[in-house]
């Protein structure tokens, strides 16, 4: 976590970097642009499919928000007829083949996101093959595919492409891995057909999203209540995330005092790290929940958020959609 936090303060705010990032960067580089051209020239190939392929992903490492995003897509194809199925690498997981997720999946296996994903209802299916698992959902009837983190996965042909932003944080010091958090050249925006700002102000050619919560939910029960009322109370709070730092300030808020624990990303927890001692309440994000339940306690709960995008975001991907139908001729929905 030292370091994570040595590279974060280079990335984005005053910090500087150490000396060997620099070389480090330049050979990342140069592998991410040999690797594009090697796919743009056929000699490695891309598996196409027989149904329309939508890829969320991002530029930076860490939290954008893809997620959520994920979850409000799947949710948006649906309500407008459409039968949608993600598909993951399952990062976190030991999961290995691929593999279509059940009602009950088990984060250790199959990875948090995957299953965050999944109790909403739309299947997952996850696999280091990604194609080989895609088929899993087009075997269960799927008829459009949603690539969660798969902007940079180049052996699944896509679409349409969707890049979240961090409307907060934006590109930091704009450098590549690990000089800076750039997974790819800033070039690469030009190439993706939607653009969301996650936060922050969307500039020219974004589409705005915000994640809106304001409830809090008992791990162990149904049991619901505002945000609001945990105002002025000093709080347990937990965050495994790509970016703990936004869970933390949104309870802030709501007027409540977090005391902060920050994990790393995808951290899988035993319950003595959360023996804290004081009896305060525990809040956590959605995605920590679904590994923390199965040894949840009364005053533990989680903070489900909803990712809010403008009717125009929908309009224009299923306007991209209908003209993949009528490219190929597929009947529409």
């Amino acid at each position: 976590m030292a370091l994570i936090d040595t590279l974060e303060s280079a990335w984005y705010g005053s910090g500087r970097a150490p000396w060997w990032t620099a070389p480090l960067a330049a050979l990342y580089g140069g592998a991410v642009s040999l690797r594009g051209a090697l796919y743009r020239r056929g000699w490695l190939r891309s598996v196409r499919l027989p149904v329309p392929v939508v890829v969320v992903g991002n530029v930076t490492a860490g939290g954008t928000g893809k997620t959520p995003l994920t979850i409000a897509l799947a949710e948006a194809l649906r309500e407008r007829g459409y039968r949608p199925g993600v598909v993951s690498r399952g990062y976190g997981g030991r999961q290995r083949e691929p593999l279509l997720l059940g009602d009950a999946p088990e984060p250790a296996q199959v990875g948090d996101e995957p299953c965050l994903i999944r109790a909403g209802g739309v299947p997952v299916a996850v696999g280091r093959d990604r194609p080989a698992a895609a088929r899993l959902l087009l075997d269960a009837g799927c008829d459009v595919l949603i690539a969660d983190d798969g902007l940079q996965h180049y052996r699944l042909a896509r679409d349409v492409e969707v890049c979240v932003i961090d409307g907060v944080r934006r590109f930091g010091n704009r450098r590549l891995l690990p000089a800076g958090p750039l997974r790819e050249p800033l070039d690469r925006l030009r190439r993706v057909d939607l653009r969301v700002c996650n936060g922050g102000a969307a500039e020219a050619g974004e589409y705005p999203m915000q994640l809106r919560g304001g409830e809090a939910v008992a791990l162990d029960g149904g049991r619901m209540q505002a945000l609001a009322n945990f105002a002025g109370q000093r709080v347990h709070a937990l965050a495994a995330i790509g970016n703990p730092r936004r869970f933390f300030d949104s309870l802030r808020g709501y007027g409540i005092e977090p005391i902060e624990h920050a994990f790393a990303d995808h951290h899988d927890f035993v319950a003595t790290e959360l023996e804290f001692g004081d009896g305060l309440p525990l809040l956590m994000t959605d995605k920590d929940a679904v590994k923390c339940r199965r040894f949840a306690r009364p005053n533990w709960w989680r903070v489900p958020v909803q990712a809010q995008l403008p009717d125009a975001f929908y309009a224009a991907l299923v306007e991209r959609l209908g003209g993949l139908r009528r490219e190929t001729g597929s009947p529409a929905t």
